[in-house]
């Protein structure tokens, strides 16, 4: 059941925003408003974070990760696909090698699609 692969995907619900967090911001409030407490939390930690250490990375971390997030909940059949594969594996009841796999190349189309990623490194502003 893993490796049946859903419909094409449907056009995007929204356009990719630019990976910045008021943009990314806006994009959780309009796709999935419920996730907006969990966006703050994380920017107020990512921010924060950055402060203490004196480093950009938990800001990228932050950015990469919600950048990622909007990607998938813009196309509403990859969201559903990515949330039953999911559950396939935490269910436990079948081999979830095939889920996992899957799993990851959701991952690795979005991030490419954000353009996080780029010939092998990630890139971290968009324009369109």
């Amino acid at each position: 059941m893993t490796a049946h692969r859903p419909e094409p995907l449907t056009e995007p619900l929204a356009p990719m925003p630019a990976l910045t967090p008021e943009a990314l911001h806006a994009a959780v409030a309009s796709l999935t408003p419920s996730r907006l407490p969990a966006f703050v939390q994380d920017l107020v930690e990512a921010t924060t974070s950055a402060q203490q250490t004196r480093s950009l990375a938990p800001l990228r971390t932050f950015v990469h990760t919600w950048g990622v997030f909007v990607a998938i909940q813009r196309r509403p059949s990859r969201a559903t696909r990515l949330r039953h594969l999911e559950e396939v594996v935490s269910a436990g009841a079948e081999d979830p090698g095939d889920a996992i796999a899957e799993i990851r190349r959701i991952h690795a189309e979005a991030e490419a699609e954000a353009g996080l990623v780029s010939g092998g490194r990630e890139r971290y502003s968009r324009t369109t």
